[in-house]
C-alpha cells in the first residue's frame, strides 16, 4: 500500500449507519474489509477464507463504505497540493504536474501593474527544486542521459539532489555569466553526476555570444561539440522558465535596451533556454538562437521527458505560453502560478504530450 494512504477499519466508531447492520455482521464485514484494505488479499481469497462467493464479499466490502465502516484518508505531504496538480495537468495535458504551497510571503509576488506587485519579489521557491529532484529521482533511470539547462531553479534542484540511478549528465546550455560558472549550471551538472556515479558533460561558455560567428566558433571546440554530441541522446531534461522582464529572464539581462526592445515588438512573453516565445507558445526572435549556446528546439522537442521548473505569479503568464509550446512534458511549479494557470479562461491548449509546434 502507498504510504501516503491511509485506511481506517473500525466496527467500535463506525457512526448511526453502521448500527443498522447487526452485530454478526459487523464483525464479519470489519474482518474482510481488514483483509481487502490492509492486508491486499484478494476478494477471491477472502471468498475461499469466509466460505462465501467473491460477489458477496465485494457486496460487504462496498457496504462498509456505504455505511461509514471502512474510512478511506488520502494523504500526501502537506507542501504538496494534490487537487491543484491533478487539474493542472487535465488542462494542460501533462505527464506529471507537481503543485507545491507558495511561500507566506508570495502575496508580493504579483503582476506588474497590479496592487502587490514588487519589482524584487522573488519567483522559483527553492523548494521547488526539492520537489524537482525527488521527481527526477522517480524519472531517471539507469542509462538515461539527463539534460540540465542553466536556470536559478534547476541549479537549486541541482543543489538538492540526494539520489540518481547511474546515468550521464549532460549541460543544455551555455552559462548566463562564464565567470559565475562553478556556481552556476556547470556547477549543477558537476553535483548530479556526482551523485549519480555518472559521466559530466559541462558547457564551460557563455549562452549569449556577441554574434553568430563566436557562437559556431565556439560550438566547434572539443568540448562544446562533445556535449552537443550528447544532446539527441538526453532521455529526461530539466529546464527553467522566464517572463520577459528584468530578473526574471536571463536572455531578456543579457540583451541591450535596443534589443530588448526589437523582440517585446515582436511579442515576446516568455524565454526558455534562450528559446523565446509568444502568449500561444509560438516561437519568436529565432535569429537569436544563432548568437546562442543552446539546445535546438527540434531536438528538445524529441526529448521523451522535459520538466520545466517555474513558479510564482510573475511567472504565470510565461508558464502558460511555454506550455502552449510543444516542448514541455511536465512541470513543477507553486500554488500561485498554479491558480493562475487554472482560472484562464481561453482556449484550452492542445496537450503538451503531443509535443506540437503551434507553428505547424
Amino acid at each position: 500500500m502507498n504510504s501516503s494512504e491511509e485506511i481506517a477499519v473500525s466496527a467500535m466508531s463506525a457512526g448511526r449507519s453502521a448500527l443498522r447492520m447487526g452485530p454478526a455482521e459487523l464483525v464479519q464485514a470489519a474482518a474482510m474489509a481488514r483483509r481487502f484494505y490492509l492486508e491486499g488479499k484478494s476478494k477471491i481469497q477472502i471468498a475461499e477464507e469466509f466460505g462465501v462467493s467473491r460477489f458477496k464479499v465485494a457486496r460487504v466490502l462496498e457496504t462498509a463504505l456505504e455505511r461509514d465502516l471502512v474510512r478511506i484518508e488520502i494523504r500526501v505531504p502537506a507542501e504538496l497540493d494534490a487537487e491543484r496538480s491533478d487539474a493542472l495537468r487535465a488542462r494542460y495535458g501533462l505527464r506529471h504536474a507537481v503543485v507545491v504551497e507558495s511561500p507566506v510571503d508570495a502575496t508580493e509576488d504579483a503582476l506588474p501593474g497590479s496592487p502587490g506587485f514588487a519589482g524584487s519579489a522573488p519567483t522559483d521557491p527553492e523548494n521547488l527544486g526539492e520537489v524537482a529532484a525527488d521527481l527526477l529521482g522517480e524519472l531517471v533511470n539507469e542509462g538515461d542521459v539527463l539534460g540540465l539547462a542553466w536556470g536559478r531553479s534547476t541549479i537549486h534542484m541541482a543543489a538538492a539532489l540526494h539520489q540518481l540511478p547511474p546515468c550521464t549528465v549532460v549541460q543544455l546550455t551555455g552559462v548566463y555569466d562564464a565567470g559565475t560558472a562553478e556556481r552556476g549550471s556547470v556547477e549543477a551538472v558537476r553535483r548530479a553526476a556526482q551523485v549519480s556515479g555518472g559521466e559530466a558533460h559541462p558547457i564551460y561558455a557563455p549562452m549569449l555570444l556577441p554574434d553568430p560567428a563566436t557562437a559556431a566558433a565556439l560550438r566547434n571546440q572539443t568540448g562544446i561539440a562533445r556535449a552537443f554530441e550528447y544532446f539527441d541522446k538526453v532521455t529526461v531534461a530539466a529546464v527553467s522558465i522566464g517572463s520577459w522582464e528584468p530578473g526574471i529572464s536571463t536572455v531578456h539581462d543579457m540583451l541591450s535596451d535596443e534589443e530588448r526592445a526589437h523582440y517585446a515588438s515582436l511579442g515576446v512573453a516568455a524565454e526558455m533556454s534562450a528559446h523565446l516565445f509568444d502568449a500561444e507558445g509560438r516561437r519568436v526572435g529565432r535569429d537569436l538562437g544563432e548568437r546562442c549556446i543552446t539546445v535546438e528546439a527540434d531536438r528538445l522537442r524529441r526529448i521523451p521527458e522535459v520538466v520545466a521548473i517555474a513558479g510564482g505569479l510573475r511567472k504565470a503568464a510565461a508558464i502558460d505560453a511555454v506550455l502552449r509550446s510543444g516542448l514541455v512534458t511536465s512541470l513543477v511549479t507553486d500554488t500561485a502560478a498554479a491558480d493562475f494557470l487554472l482560472s484562464e479562461t481561453g482556449t484550452a491548449p492542445r496537450p503538451a504530450l503531443d509535443r506540437a509546434d503551434p507553428d505547424d
